[in-house]
């Protein structure tokens, strides 16, 4: 399956393509972003490479990575990045989500928007299970996974609680 441009109130989820590596680059040159997850900032040279990595797909074939970039519409700039992991599991799709805004652009519902909208578009593809693995203190990322109709687990994998959403059995067989 393809993914397209997936549409909210002020942002456009745009699949990622190597040409915004250069503006995603600056959206992400802050290392504060970098508290939780680890590492720094890439250069625009370096993402280019990632992305270009992440574009060919994963070399899983029972794994399917989506990215997207988040165009905030109103001020046509790049604000961020969400992804999905999906995999078959058991009893269905599961998809391991993520999320990262610039920090320029926090605080201002962007990231619960555009979670939102990966979600809702993640459930209409019939996948069955979302999660996201979040440090217990990034208090922001919590509440966008709660807001994005998750809730946290009893489990942790690195150091990090799995938030969870199981999805409607009807929609489970459409991916």
């Amino acid at each position: 399956m393809e993914t397209g441009t997936v549409e909210t109130g002020r942002v456009s989820l745009v699949p990622l393509a190597v040409a915004h590596a250069d503006e995603m680059a600056e959206v992400l040159a802050d290392p504060a972003l970098h508290v939780f997850v680890g590492g720094s900032p890439h250069s625009a040279q370096a993402l280019r490479a990632r992305y270009a990595r992440l574009v060919a797909g994963s070399p899983d074939p029972s794994v399917t990575w989506w990215n997207w970039v988040i165009r905030l519409r109103e001020e046509k700039c790049l604000t961020g990045t969400v992804q999905a992991t999906i995999t078959a599991a058991e009893h269905g799709w599961t998809a391991e989500v993520a999320w990262v805004v610039g920090t320029p652009w926090q605080g201002r519902g962007i990231a619960t928007e555009a979670a939102q909208g990966l979600v809702s578009w993640l459930r209409e593809q019939g996948v069955r299970v979302i999660r996201a693995h979040i440090h217990p203190d990034h208090h922001a990322s919590a509440a966008v996974a709660s807001a994005a109709g998750l809730a946290p687990t009893g489990h942790w994998q690195d150091g990090e609680i799995r938030w969870e959403s199981a999805v409607a059995e009807s929609r489970a067989n459409r991916v």
